[in-house]
């Protein structure tokens, strides 16, 4: 196959998923799948060391899309290995540049939900291919080595996934990442959370910074940070509830 013809096929790959297909349901094998594997992935040190890499990008890529909501013009991200990361963009100040930096920490349970609900309700196929591309956008953004590294793996991987993954289980794979991003932003947030009770790194938090250019202390931007990631979670864990076929019970 040479590379039109390997072009013609991912295309082809990416057109097919706008579309709608079954709901997911979810036997004892798919519990497994979407719920075991997911928590496999986040609570293993090693595992997570890598699947941590996305999360953080996901992170980045939930600033760069609120700062375009509202007209900013994003310059860069960039990550790093040890699961940093930072967005840079510019506008006006107040509004914009508040809406741009909460929305960072959220971001990862936000999609999480977006990605159980889209398979739930039979949208899996359109979000496996929308994610496939975005992912590709984002990487014009990418400014520095290790987020290059970061962001090409990821890239490839989504593009492989979109082409050879089984019609069958794309519905099944959307809601396990869904659910381990959802995971993930639970992670993230007992992260940042003791970064303020230890007071270690805390003006690396994204906290520590909305709270120099806005009203609030930083204590309240974490609560409002908790606030969306668990309604986030409690609504990804009754999506993929009513997902549950009566025999797997």
């Amino acid at each position: 196959m040479d590379f039109k013809q390997a072009t013609a096929t991912w295309w082809d790959a990416i057109t097919s998923g706008f579309g709608r297909q079954d709901g997911l349901e979810l036997d004892v094998l798919g519990l497994v799948l979407v719920i075991g594997v997911p928590l496999v992935v986040t609570l293993t040190p090693g595992i997570w060391r890598f699947f941590g890499l996305f999360v953080t990008f996901i992170h980045e890529l939930g600033h760069a899309f609120a700062a375009l909501m509202t007209g900013r013009v994003v310059k860069g991200i960039s990550l790093n290995f040890d699961h940093s990361g930072q967005m840079n963009s510019f506008g006006r100040v107040g509004f914009s540049a508040t809406w741009a930096g909460f929305w960072g920490y959220p971001a990862p349970g936000v999609l999480g939900l977006v990605l159980a609900t889209s398979a739930a309700f039979g949208w899996a196929p359109l979000a496996l291919s929308v994610g496939a591309l975005i992912l590709l956008v984002a990487l014009i953004f990418i400014r520095n080595f290790a987020g290059a590294v970061i962001a090409v793996i990821t890239a490839i991987a989504a593009q492989l996934v979109v082409v050879f993954l089984p019609l069958e289980w794309i519905s099944v794979f959307v809601a396990a990442l869904g659910t381990a991003l959802t995971i993930g932003s639970l992670k993230d947030l007992v992260k940042v959370i003791r970064v303020h009770t230890r007071r270690r790194h805390v003006q690396q938090s994204d906290a520590y910074i909305l709270a120099l250019g806005s009203a609030l202390p930083a204590g309240a931007w974490l609560t409002l940070f908790a606030l969306v990631i668990i309604v986030c979670a409690l609504a990804t864990a009754r999506v993929l509830y009513t997902a549950v076929s009566v025999g797997a019970v």
